[in-house]
């Protein structure tokens, strides 16, 4: 039986991940990597660390799939984007950490950038703002301060590029590719053109002869090198950044299409098709992928503290004792009882971006309960979402058709339900949880044939429940109203 097994590169760890034709896991393995913080805001990664628990997790995840007796066929990455690997070619050794997409440190210089004007230009070439977020003003920053010097064997890359170059051969031959979907986030990357910015690459000092090719998502990339990847010698024929992976793992293949990963905090991604729209304040413009010629684009909203609030009931205000018992308790109570969460502990991301927005709790009345806390909480996550899509869906001109969820807090029946019933349709969650991985080998497996399109990939994609909405226009637009009431007074709270 044919497998493709997928490696999910991601913030603290690494997941090699198998599925089989029909899109079902068969393997897994997991190892984590040290995190390094030098200095307050500063976020690095060692490179080596990464590729070490790399080829651990592979070799594992190839030793149970030859021991069932399946053979792997194609290889999937994906990754944690925007952090910064920077290598030697001759050596094949990094010349600094990476510098990991958390890391704050060009704070300083994308407000100098934004005073001069430039975001403008970096809006209309790359979707996203300047924010050290991503990846340039990282590399300008190791060019100009961080003692890389750049010459002819100095190599780019997110952190795919690395473990592609290392997966086929390094050294000898290794392939500098990345994909799209990861070029787009780098800030030197023009979505219109598909192609590296000459303009940008002047604005921040990059010489391209550093940069990866880049290949489309779905293609094959190259094969691996036995003694460099577990014994393997298959493709590697699918690239994408975690959150563009995790679309294509929902099967959110048409425009439209919606998913949203309700982790620590969440991205949703809305499928808009292969027509870039216009940037749009409070959202990033993505490159979904490129597949058979077409590139496919996303909008992208990012709220910063969804799961996180449950941590702050567990942690902060000692509300709960574990983490599970958020669901079962907020579910004791048919209601929040009058009251509203605006968890803006750090901030509002989209569609707000208000840094100085703080977190609110209204409507307290002598009857309220930790029970209706975590509802309300639980509610919170469903609002947040509501209000990133109506950005993204009176942005695009694309109606939304479907929600799909994953991520740790969708396994609360209760958010999925509250989420349909907020935005009237229907909330599928995702049978397989691992969607980012899934979308890697989805990526990986088309491009080999192992499926024979996305049509048919999405036939292997299934849901663990659906949930359709149970409330009125009315009672909908209601609560929608008190939530944004709630939102207002949360925001522009802190005065530095």
């Amino acid at each position: 039986m044919a497998v493709v097994v997928a490696i999910d590169a991601g913030t603290t760890g690494v997941r090699a991940f198998a599925v089989d034709d029909r899109g079902r896991p068969c393997a897994w393995s997991y190892r984590e990597f040290p995190q390094h913080f030098p200095r307050p805001g500063w976020v690095e990664h060692d490179a080596d660390d990464i590729w070490a628990v790399t080829l651990d997790t592979l070799g594992e995840v190839a030793r149970k799939v030859e021991a069932n007796g399946q053979s792997i066929v194609a290889i999937g990455i994906t990754n944690q984007r925007e952090t910064v690997v920077v290598w030697d070619r001759t050596t094949g050794q990094p010349v600094h950490r990476a510098i990991v997409w958390q890391d704050r440190r060009t704070a300083a210089r994308c407000d100098e950038l934004r005073a001069a004007g430039y975001e403008p230009i970096v809006r209309r070439l790359t979707g996203l703002v300047l924010d050290p977020y991503f990846s340039a003003t990282k590399l300008e920053w190791l060019l100009r301060d961080g003692g890389v010097e750049a010459n002819a064997q100095l190599a780019f890359g997110t952190v795919d590029s690395w473990l592609l170059w290392k997966l086929t051969g390094g050294t000898a031959g290794g392939v500098h590719a990345t994909d799209p979907s990861n070029a787009s986030r780098t800030l030197l990357f023009d979505i219109n053109a598909c192609t590296w910015s000459d303009e940008l690459l002047d604005r921040f000092g990059v010489p391209r002869s550093c940069l990866p090719e880049v290949m489309p998502s779905s293609g094959r990339f190259g094969t691996t090198v036995p003694e460099c990847a577990a014994g393997l010698a298959v493709p590697v024929s699918g690239i994408a950044g975690d959150q563009q992976a995790a679309l294509f793992g929902q099967a959110c293949f048409f425009p439209g299409m919606t998913k949203n990963t309700y982790g620590t905090g969440s991205f949703v991604l809305l499928n808009v098709g292969c027509t870039l729209p216009e940037p749009v304040d409070g959202l990033l413009t993505t490159i979904a992928w490129t597949m058979d010629g077409e590139t496919s684009y996303a909008m992208e909203g990012a709220i910063f503290v969804t799961g996180a609030a449950i941590q702050w009931m567990r942690d902060g205000v000692g509300v709960i004792d574990d983490a599970a018992e958020t669901g079962p308790l907020a579910e004791s109570v048919p209601d929040t009882g009058g009251i509203f969460v605006v968890p803006a502990f750090t901030g509002l991301g989209s569609p707000y971006w208000d840094p100085y927005a703080r977190g609110t709790i209204v409507g307290i009345t002598r009857g309220t309960t930790r029970a209706h806390l975590a509802r309300a909480v639980v509610e919170a996550m469903a609002f947040q979402t509501c209000d990133v899509i109506d950005a993204m869906t009176a942005a695009s001109g694309t109606p939304l058709a479907e929600l799909r969820a994953d991520g740790g807090a969708s396994v609360m029946n209760l958010l999925c339900q509250v989420q349909a019933d907020l935005l009237g349709v229907p909330v599928r969650r995702a049978a397989v949880q691992e969607t980012t991985a899934l979308g890697a080998a989805y990526l990986a497996g088309i491009a080999e044939g192992v499926w024979g399109s996305p049509t048919e990939a999405a036939a292997a994609w299934r849901a663990d429940a659906e949930f359709t909405p149970a409330i009125d226009d009315a009672e909908r637009a209601a609560r929608r109203g008190e939530w944004a009431r709630a939102v207002e007074r949360s925001r522009g709270w802190a005065t530095d």
